[in-house]
Formats: C-alpha cells, structure tokens, sequence
C-alpha cells in the first residue's frame, strides 16, 4: 500500500442525530503508521465520529476514507484491513471466553495464538467462563485481544481501557499497543478515543481535540510540546505588572507567577528576566494540560 494514502481520512463531516448535532464539519487525517489520539469530553462526538468511519453510521454530508476507500461501498475490504473496540463492549452471553475468541477469530484471515495465550494470561482471564458472567474489565479485556490477536493495519479503539484497573490498564498500554505497532513498523495504525490522556502521553504521535462536535486543535505531538510551555517565576517580592497578554493563562501566588504559553515562551521569558526573579523555569506541558488549555474559556 502507498504510504501517500493516509489509513484515515475525514473531510466536512457533519451527523446529527435528530435536531441535535453531533459532528460538525469535521476533518480529520491519520497517516499509516501512527498512534493518533481524539480526545475530547463526554458528548464531544468523538464516538460518533468513530462510527462514519466504520459505516455504522451513515454521514449527513462529508467523506470518510479508510486506505482511500468508502466504508459505505467497499465495507467488507475496509473492515478486513481494521479492528474495533467499542466504548460498550458485548458478547453472545451463553458462549464462553474460549468460544467467543474461536468464534471470532473464525472471520479473520490471520490469528496470533501466541498473542492471545499470552494476553489470557496476563488479563487472567478463565477460558471456560460465560460471556455473562465477566465483569465491564473482564469483558474490555477480551475485546482487546479479539482485536490485537487478527494483527490488522487499523486499530480503532473506543476508550478501550476505561473498564481496566490501573495496573492492568497500564501493562496493556505500554506492552500490547507498544507491540502490535513493533509488529510491522510504519505500517501499523492506531486511532484511540481516551479520556485517560496521561496513560497514552509516550505513544500518541499527533492528535486532534474535540469539542461539541468541533475540531478545536490539530496537532504533532512534539511539535505541541514545543509550542505550549509552562513559564514560572518567583520574586523577592510581589511580582511586577507586566504586560503578559501573550500567555494564554497567568496565575499569581503570593510571589510567583505561572504563565500558559502558546508560542512566544522566548519573549515571555525576556520579559520576566527583565525583573530579576529569584527562578525562573519552562517546561513542556503534557497533553492533558495542553488539552485542559485548549478547552479554557
């Protein structure tokens, strides 16, 4: 496959359900290979954008393209090629884990049993359990493994940790995402929905941030850390009045100031330097903070 084809392309797209919009003109592009984050809060349509890009949901207007193709038209070759995590995850409540694993690897082309064994293991999960016996964790972890075990070049996961405890949560994170993009490098896609924005900060390559349907920021991971910086500066004294209407945000405590900067740290830093403060720090913010930024008033 071209590498000049992106695995996700999203233009216009707007989907309302009723009256209610819940997508409004939404462009999105993920290039192969990359672990791309949609974050945003609940009711930002982050699932529903999910759901066009998997023909579950058909647009109101706009394209979808998953490896250039329509989902609409060509769904069983675009499915082939992807798996999904739901935010809701189900299975037939009478099967067993063991079955339920049998049943669907028996619609894909490719199962890594080593894979599975190994992640049956670390979730502890029991084989012989019934489906409607496994708590909310229980039952995201068996969806995890239907979809990292086909080894396909599309992952799209829906929150696929928010069932997880912590630990479990984090092993998954840094271990089988870390693994299934080591698989087949430059090849292998990753598209996370995820309130837990922390956990992913060392695998997310470029995100973009969702609100009311909207795409409020698009950007490079490392080229957002370089842009939003945390300025703090202590004084001897109260700190001076400076015109710091560059910062994004400034909070004053006592005598310290902490400045949100989106670009211009440099000019920012010459200014405070300017007033002698006993310290002066800057730091890159992490994506939580960039995306808690963001979303400020």
């Amino acid at each position: 496959m071209s590498t000049s084809v992106p695995a996700i392309e999203i233009e216009h797209l707007q989907y309302a359900y009723g009256r209610a919009e819940a997508v409004h003109d939404m462009n999105l592009r993920v290039q192969s290979g990359r672990c791309y984050g949609l974050f945003g809060r609940n009711g930002a349509g982050k699932t529903t954008t999910m759901k066009c890009l998997l023909n579950l949901l058909r647009p109101r207007s706009g394209s979808v393209r998953v490896f250039g193709m329509d989902p609409n038209k060509q769904e069983v070759e675009v499915k082939r090629r992807l798996a999904y995590v739901p935010d809701q995850v189900a299975f037939y409540p009478w099967m067993s884990v063991r079955e339920t694993l049998d049943y669907l690897a028996s619609f894909r082309a490719n199962w890594n049993r080593k894979t599975e064994a190994d992640l049956i293991e670390r979730f502890r999960l029991d084989p012989s359990a019934r489906a409607d016996s496994l708590s909310k964790g229980q039952r995201t972890q068996v969806a995890l493994i239907a979809a990292v075990c086909p080894e396909t070049e599309l992952l799209i996961l829906d929150e696929p940790t928010s069932g997880l405890d912590p630990i479990v949560r984090r092993e998954f994170i840094e271990t089988v995402i870390g693994a299934y993009q080591e698989g087949d490098p430059g090849n292998r896609t990753i598209l996370v929905s995820t309130h837990l924005i922390s956990e992913f900060e060392g695998l997310i390559d470029e995100f973009t941030i969702m609100d009311a349907g909207r795409n409020v920021l698009t950007r490079d991971a490392d080229q957002a850390r370089d842009r939003y910086q945390k300025i703090r500066a202590r004084f001897a004294g109260t700190p001076p009045n400076l015109d710091l209407s560059a910062a994004m945000s400034v909070r004053r405590d006592g005598r310290e100031l902490e400045l949100i900067a989106n670009g211009g740290s440099a000019d920012l830093m010459k200014r405070l330097e300017q007033h002698h403060p006993e310290s002066l720090t800057v730091e890159a913010l992490t994506l939580e903070e960039i995306f808690v930024a963001a979303l400020q008033p």
